[in-house]
């Protein structure tokens, strides 16, 4: 049980992505299922989690059992895929999750049956009252009435909708927000910030007052540093609600705002016109008697688990037989009679399929585009609005737009890992155990892997992964193979790691490898001159380039030397 103890709503970023929950789940299930949920267990499922190859995160040195809290009770049980009490199991919600198809509908399911207060969040005696909702339905409801609602808006006024009997009041806010706004297009990012800052002081208004302004994670008390820090914790929670609700397939994010996917209008208007606003079986909450109270409590609470891990309720659109048979009608043109007989699994795997196709479809324009050179001028303008931290999911848009640069080189198969949605559209980041990117030339094969980090933290998090997904690649593939890995700036600790590992025979990495490190501005040189040349670069064009980098590892004398001759490479390709 979770103790509520502020005035905002709060989001799972850990992991911030859902696809990345299932493998995490899986792991728990398979090697931890049947056991008891305590430190001991906690801690040996941080191990097995930190040694899997999917995993990205990062696990506490001194409290791996927090880190393996932070894992599975914040979204898996909160969400009612696992349960933990008496012994680790997963759900018939889980077991759809991790087996089934469809994961996206299941997991519309689960956010849908969230509600705060529950019998797993109960608010503290200090903020009683302040909660009174299922956060992703009026989410849902309020992106449905305002048709759209932009990344500034979630952050400054969509987390104090703690109660829905709020929702009307929270509608307006946003809407005077926007009239505002209009008067302040010259100075936005400062009209921003100031009504951010009062978002920040309205919701801790209480703590501040009383001087409790210090977090567990800084010992600095100053009021300026606990509004930056509330502030990032508020941009965060927005992050993680859009995420969980693309994820869902009934959103797309255009510009800076989260919109109804055009198609799954009907799916949305039927959930809001059907499922309970209020929170259910928290009767609990209203006895004052200790004794009784827990009484209702556990009742409460065995009649919540019920309705929570339950893989079927509450009913969808798209549970309902006569609504698939009229999307496939209007979608794969086929006729009533042509469906009669089959069964809904059938009638949706049907569904499923045209949609892959349609998408794929819209990808294969999207690539004609690109290696037109017609997308050249906003790629590189995407490159410098990621820098400028003016996309909601920047590593996401980071992965994404360097997909559409290597695939605007031309001359191979470029294949992003990442996922897309129903209208190819970037959806979450490649898996853990795998390349962002895959380039395969025909002769030879290409891994692109890029981030956002810098300092040190850029190779602790990326100098191992980079390696071994560079080394399982070339396995898989059984060709020359290079990698190239892109940051706005290359550590000096991570470029040290890649210029040893290229010298070194690792059977583990396949033999020497052979990465190269580039900063954006260098990548984007690169295509600036294949933008520029007179001739479209060939594979072995590319091949060249990274022959030359890798070829001189083994002339300079230190990493600092490389660094200088991958500039006289870029500098130099393509030259007539």
């Amino acid at each position: 049980m979770a103790r509520l103890k502020g005035k905002a709503l709060f989001f799972t970023t850990s992991p911030r992505t859902p696809a990345k929950m299932i493998p995490e789940i899986r792991l728990l299930y398979e090697q931890f299922g049947g056991q008891k949920w305590n430190k001991q267990t906690q801690r040996e499922f941080a191990v097995c989690l930190e040694n899997s190859d999917f995993f990205e995160g990062s696990i506490s040195k001194t409290e791996s059992d927090f880190s393996a809290r932070e894992r599975i009770t914040r979204a898996p049980k909160a969400l009612g895929f696992v349960d933990l009490k008496p012994n680790i199991a997963l759900t018939d919600a889980g077991q759809a999750l991790i087996f089934g198809n469809r994961t996206q509908e299941i997991f519309l399911r689960q956010i849908l049956k969230f509600q705060l207060p529950s019998p797993y969040h109960i608010e503290n005696e200090n903020i009683a009252g302040t909660f009174y909702i299922r956060p992703y339905l009026e989410i849902m409801r309020l992106v449905r009435e305002l048709e759209y609602i932009t990344f500034d808006e979630f952050k400054i006024f969509v987390l104090q909708l703690t109660d829905y009997r709020r929702f009307d009041n929270i509608k307006t806010e946003i809407l005077l927000f926007r009239n505002e706004k209009e008067s302040h297009k010259g100075e936005y990012k400062k009209f921003v910030m100031e009504r951010w800052i009062q978002a920040v002081l309205n919701i801790h208004k209480d703590r501040i007052e009383v001087g409790k302004i210090k977090t567990r994670e800084s010992t600095d008390e100053t009021l300026k540093s606990f509004i930056k820090k509330q502030r990032g914790n508020l941009r965060d929670y927005a992050d993680a609600c859009f995420r969980y609700l693309r994820y869902t397939g009934l959103f797309v994010f255009s510009g800076h705002s989260i919109r109804i996917a055009q198609d799954k209008i009907s799916e949305l208007d039927y959930i809001l016109s059907t499922v309970e606003r209020k929170p259910i079986f928290v009767d609990f909450l209203q006895i004052k008697d200790k004794k009784e109270r827990k009484k209702q409590f556990d009742i409460d609470t065995a009649t919540y688990k019920k309705y929570l891990f339950s893989a079927t309720d509450p009913v969808l659109y798209v549970d309902i037989k006569e609504n698939i048979v009229d999307t496939l009608m209007r979608i794969g043109g086929f006729t009533r009679c042509e469906l009669t007989g089959q069964t809904i699994d059938d009638l949706k795997d049907l569904r499923d399929r045209i949609i892959q196709q349609h998408k794929d479809a819209v990808i294969r324009t999207e690539v004609e585009k690109i290696k037109s050179y017609a997308l050249y001028s906003e790629i590189i303008d995407t490159y410098h609005e990621i820098i400028s931290d003016e996309y909601y999911d920047a590593p996401l848009m980071f992965e994404y737009n360097t997909w559409r640069a290597m695939t605007m080189l031309d001359g191979g198969n470029i294949k992003g890992n990442f996922n897309v949605d129903d209208v190819g559209k970037p959806l979450s980041t490649a898996q853990g155990n795998k390349p962002d990117i895959e380039c395969d030339y025909g002769d030879f094969v290409l891994s692109v892997e890029v981030t956002l980090q810098s300092g040190q933290r850029q190779y602790e998090s990326e100098g191992e992964p980079v390696a071994r997904h560079y080394g399982q690649m070339k396995q898989r593939n059984g060709k020359e193979a290079f990698c190239l890995f892109i940051a706005p700036t290359v550590n000096p600790a991570a470029l040290t790691h890649f210029y040893m590992l290229n010298q070194i025979n690792n059977r583990y990495y396949g033999g020497k490898t052979k990465i190269v490190p580039l900063d954006l501005d260098q990548f984007m040189q690169l295509v600036e001159n294949s933008y520029n040349s007179a001739n479209r670069p060939t594979p072995a064009d590319v091949h060249k380039f990274l022959n030359f980098v890798i070829e001189q590892v083994t002339i300079v004398a230190d990493e600092n030397e490389w660094s200088e001759r991958i500039q006289d490479g870029i500098s130099n390709w393509l030259a007539t």
